[in-house]
């Protein structure tokens, strides 16, 4: 579950590499006791996004250039909806992970995102629009 939002977040391996390492790292660092597995889950879902939001504040992340438009991209990689996933803004990255991949109420996505339950709903109506919007565009609807 780790390692699957930290490659949502950050979409790519190497980077999702960093943050699955980081978050354990902290696991292990402060022991954390927790009261229940849904507990546990929740610590393991903030520590995760909170790490993703700090390595893509990095300097190695923000300097980054985009490729121009002459290379051309891993057919492989367009026919997969992770290709469509990576176009997403981070925000509703998130939530589409959380509902659809991690199986998440509304209410715990909230509850792990810091966000209220209308705020998600709506982050979720945005994405699929979105989502949709770029399916269309590259001519897989």
């Amino acid at each position: 579950m780790v390692y699957r939002l930290a490659f949502a977040q950050m979409k790519n391996k190497n980077d999702a590499d960093d943050v699955y390492q980081e978050v354990f790292f902290r696991y292990i660092k402060k022991k954390p006791e927790f009261e229940n597995p849904e507990h546990e889950k929740a610590w393991f879902i903030r520590v995760t996004i909170n790490c993703s939001k700090t390595n893509l504040k990095s300097f190695w992340i923000t300097k980054v250039c985009e490729l121009d438009d002459s290379f051309e991209e891993k057919t492989v990689e367009r026919e997969d909806l992770s290709f469509a996933l990576k176009k997403l803004p981070k925000k509703y990255n998130a939530v589409l992970h959380l509902f659809y991949f991690e199986d998440m109420s509304i209410r715990d996505i909230a509850k792990a995102l810091e966000l209220s339950e209308s705020n998600v709903r709506i982050q979720l109506t945005r994405a699929r629009r979105k989502l949709k919007e770029i399916l269309e565009k590259e001519q897989y609807l």
